[in-house]
Formats: C-alpha cells, sequence, structure tokens
C-alpha cells in the first residue's frame, strides 16, 4: 500500500509563494510518476504538474508554467510543489498523486493515477 500526506498549504497574498510537500510511504512505494493536481469550489480536478520519480521529467499544465516548480527529492520519498506569483484563480485544494502501475493512460488525467493524499487547502487573497 501507498500513502501520501500534504502540508505546506494556507493562507497567502496575490503575488505570494508557497511551497506544498507531498510525503510517501508504504512498502509499494516505488511510483512510475507522481503529480499535483487542484481542485477549486465547483470545478473539476484539475491537473497542475507531474514528474517521473526516477528520471524526474515535468510537465505543467499551461496555468501553472513559469510559475510553478515541481521537484522530487527521491531519498526521504517527497515530493514539492513551488508556487509562485500566486493569483485568486489559484485558490483551491492541492492533491499530491502517485502512479504505481505501468499503464498507458495519461499522465495529466485524474485516471492516471493509483494513490491520492488528502489534500491542502491554498487560499489566494489579500
Amino acid at each position: 500500500q501507498v500513502h501520501l500526506e500534504e502540508s505546506g498549504g494556507g493562507l497567502v497574498q496575490p503575488g505570494g509563494s508557497l511551497r506544498l510537500s507531498c510525503a510517501g510511504s508504504g512498502r509499494d512505494f516505488r511510483p512510475y510518476h507522481m503529480g499535483w493536481f487542484r481542485q477549486a469550489p465547483g470545478r473539476e480536478l484539475e491537473f497542475v504538474a507531474r514528474l517521473t520519480w526516477v528520471a524526474g521529467i515535468t510537465a505543467y499544465a499551461i496555468s501553472a508554467k513559469g510559475r510553478f516548480t515541481i521537484s522530487r527529492d527521491i531519498d526521504n520519498n517527497l515530493l514539492y510543489l513551488q508556487m509562485n506569483d500566486l493569483v485568486a484563480e489559484d485558490s483551491a485544494v492541492y492533491y499530491c498523486a502517485a502512479r504505481t502501475r505501468d499503464t498507458r493512460v495519461l499522465t495529466t488525467v485524474p485516471q492516471g493515477y493509483d494513490y491520492w493524499g488528502q489534500g491542502t487547502w491554498v487560499s489566494v487573497s489579500s
């Protein structure tokens, strides 16, 4: 089994920064990919960023490119999302997700992931 736990969310002013963390654990924690998704009230779950766990190859949603950076600490099973220049539209619950199966499902959709954290709130407001 795999357990994911996010942290680092909170209230930040427009233009500010936050770094989200996701701690992975469990004897089966050997992901192919890790990703960040978000869901704002009344909206669908939205892809933010993902990386291949070993090679570290990244991909971003258009809304995140240039402002957000996904990274990982393999030795400690940690995934990060550095978010800069935050705007009100970034307010959402942010989830990390792990893909532990070798599948051809896209890594930019929720169906491409097996395990999810409980989410952490990010609110961007003055």
